[in-house]
Formats: C-alpha cells, sequence, structure tokens
C-alpha cells in the first residue's frame, strides 16, 4: 500500500459505523483503543462516523446512504459494529438493515472475507470441544462474498422458490489469489472445500483454483474437501486445517461451527477486503439486541477486528502484534466478559484492561 515511512507518517481514513443492537458498544471500544495507539504508537486515524442497517433505515430510509458509500469511497477502511434487530423484522426488503451489508460489499467489491480461527489455551474450557483437539489450532478461512446463492436471481410465488448459484472465472481467480498469498504467510496449504460430486458451480471451482495454484503458485499446496467432510473434520482434527478456501454459502456456515473452536462468538473478528485492499472489519456476533445497552457485551472480537484493519489496509502490523498480544494477556488472566463467565467483566471494564497494557507495553 505504502513504504514504511510514508504509513507511519500520514493519517489514516476510518469510516466508523457503529450500526444497531450492541454495535455501538463494542465500536466505542474500538474508539478507545485506537485513540490509545495514537498516544503510544503515533498511530494517525482519522475516524468518520457514518450510518448503515437499522438506525440508518430509520434516519434516511436507506440501510447503506449515500454519504455513507462516499465516504467509505475516501477512504482506508471501514469499522463496522453490527447491523439488525427485530424492531425492522417487519421491514419490506429493500428497507432490511442486512442489505445494508449486503450492499456495502457489493457496492467496494469487498470479495475475500477472511476469519482467522486461533485457540487459546486460557479458553479451551469454553469451547465444547475436548482440550486436546484444541491444542495448536490457528487456521484461516477464506470466503468468497461477494457471488453464489446470495447474490444470484431469486424468486418465490406460493408454492416454489428459487435461489440461483452462479459463479464465474474470474471471481473464482482472485478469491484463490488472495487464499495463495495468505497460504504462502502461513504454511503454504490450502483446502478447497465444495460440493463437486454435485454441483457444477463446485466443479468450476476445482477446475479454476488448481490451475491458478498450479500456473501461479507453485510453492502452495491444494487439497480438495467435500463440505460436509470439512464441516466434520473441522470438530475431530482442527488443528490440521491451515487455510480454507471456499464459495459464499459454505463459508457462512463453516466459519460460524469453528467460532465453536475458541468458545465464544463474541472472539471471532473478520475481514472483507477488495483488490485495492480497502477492507470492512467487524465482529462475526452480530447484533444482539437482547445484551444491547446493557453494557456487557464482549468487545474481544471487535478489538481483534481492528488488529486485522492495522494488518491488512493500514500496513502497520507492528500495531496489529501489539494489541494482539494485550488481549491475550487479558485472556490468560481471566478478564472476560459474562458471555463467558457469571461474575464476568463488563464491556468498558475489559475495554480499559486492554488499554492499560497497551500503554504499559509501550
Amino acid at each position: 500500500m505504502t513504504d514504511d515511512s510514508a504509513s507511519n507518517s500520514r493519517a489514516f481514513k476510518v469510516v466508523g459505523l457503529p450500526g444497531d443492537g450492541i454495535g455501538p458498544e463494542v465500536y466505542a471500544a474500538a474508539c478507545d483503543v485506537l485513540s490509545v495507539l495514537q498516544e503510544t504508537h503515533g498511530l494517525l486515524i482519522e475516524l468518520d462516523e457514518q450510518l448503515i442497517g437499522g438506525v440508518a433505515v430509520d434516519a434516511t430510509g436507506s440501510p447503506l446512504p449515500q454519504q455513507t458509500v462516499d465516504a467509505c469511497r475516501d477512504a482506508d477502511a471501514a469499522l463496522l459494529g453490527a447491523v439488525g434487530g427485530p424492531k425492522w423484522d417487519g421491514n419490506a426488503a429493500e428497507q432490511r438493515p442486512e442489505l445494508g451489508l449486503l450492499k456495502i460489499r457489493a457496492e467496494f467489491s469487498l470479495f475475500c472475507n477472511l476469519r482467522p480461527i486461533v485457540t487459546h489455551p486460557a479458553l479451551h474450557a469454553f469451547s465444547p470441544l475436548r482440550p486436546e483437539r484444541l491444542q495448536g489450532v490457528d487456521l484461516m478461512i477464506v470466503r468468497e462474498l461477494t457471488g453464489g446463492s446470495y447474490f444470484g436471481k431469486k424468486w418465490r410465488d406460493a408454492d416454489q422458490a428459487e435461489d440461483v448459484c452462479r459463479y464465474t472465472r474470474p471471481e473464482i481467480e482472485r478469491v484463490t489469489r488472495a487464499a495463495a498469498r495468505i497460504a504462502r504467510q502461513r504454511d503454504g496449504r490450502i483446502t478447497l472445500v465444495d460440493k463437486a460430486n454435485v454441483l457444477e458451480t463446485s466443479r468450476l471451482w476445482r477446475e479454476v483454483a488448481h490451475r491458478v495454484i498450479r500456473e501461479e503458485f507453485s510453492d502452495v499446496t491444494m487439497e480438495n474437501m467435500y463440505v460436509d467432510a470439512a464441516s466434520m473434520h473441522l470438530l475431530t482434527r482442527p488443528a490440521d486445517f491451515d487455510v480454507l478456501l471456499t464459495e459464499n454459502l459454505f463459508g457462512d456456515i463453516l466459519s460460524d461451527e469453528a467460532s465453536m473452536l475458541c468458545g465464544s462468538m463474541g472472539l471471532l473478528p473478520s475481514a472483507s477486503l477488495n483488490e485495492d485492499r480497502f477492507g470492512l472489519y467487524e465482529p462475526v456476533h452480530g447484533s444482539a439486541p437482547d445484551i444491547a445497552g446493557k453494557g456487557i457485551a464482549n468487545p474481544y472480537a471487535m478489538l481483534l477486528s481492528v488488529a486485522m484493519m492495522l494488518r491488512h489496509s493500514l500496513d502497520r502490523p507492528e500495531e496489529a502484534v501489539a494489541l494482539e498480544q494485550c488481549i491475550h494477556g487479558c485472556w490468560s488472566e481471566g478478564l472476560l466478559t459474562r458471555d463467558l463467565r457469571t461474575d464476568g467483566l463488563t464491556t468498558e471494564q475489559v475495554t480499559m484492561a486492554v488499554c492499560e497494557r497497551l500503554r504499559i507495553q509501550s
């Protein structure tokens, strides 16, 4: 994106999208941490807060206002809290909060979704899996995000419905290249997850993905695995995976399943990137309207999303590592929220603990 000297001196533009439910609460935690990073590491961030989701529908009639799109077009990254909630369940399709998320992905070609799954010894007890199966789990799910049945032609009448799953060669090529570049920085292994024994789209995925790896990434290996087998092996031998590459629907399901390896969806970050390295960074836990406003939301997924933003869009890996180390230190000391322990800390207390460690570490 830039050389080190330039990236260390310029101010980065980040669009803040607090959103709905607990979104504003975890977004506030991210703002506090970014403020401390400016103190401790000289990180220059210009935050521009905009509307998306249900609050955007209420204010403008659209889940993704043009003002938000324009702000993102001039930014290095966007940081999203969450969208949606029962308040808007009865809205027409074009005024559903979740449509804002789909629209921003399409508007900025955010085709590559990254969901890291890394277990930590202090959290093994919170996973439904036995601790011995969680040792050494460090995998990255790379999900194609702008194609497939989520974006294909749809129709329904009283007796039938159809969601068309469509993929093109260029769509598969670009996400395969993204996965291969990530694999090169890891163990150099990709598992392509599909259903090629049944689906023509999966057969195209195998043909195109293997050609890209063979012709452009000879140092990376790729194996095939049917999605039903992958869902089983994620629970029986998760440490064997390095990078999982898959289409939109399969990736959505598998990444939520894999969240249980870590013990809580409140611990999982995600990044959605385009080819220019603009990214939308968000926790995967959703808006959790049942606990909104209570001050008990788990901010760790959002803070880890900040670390991903620092690494992938802002080119500041040192700050990313520093933040991740502080978060892991908090986990080791049992500083957890109430989704993990009944006597857990509040959102603010966890945020303060991370900020204090950042100051001490510097």
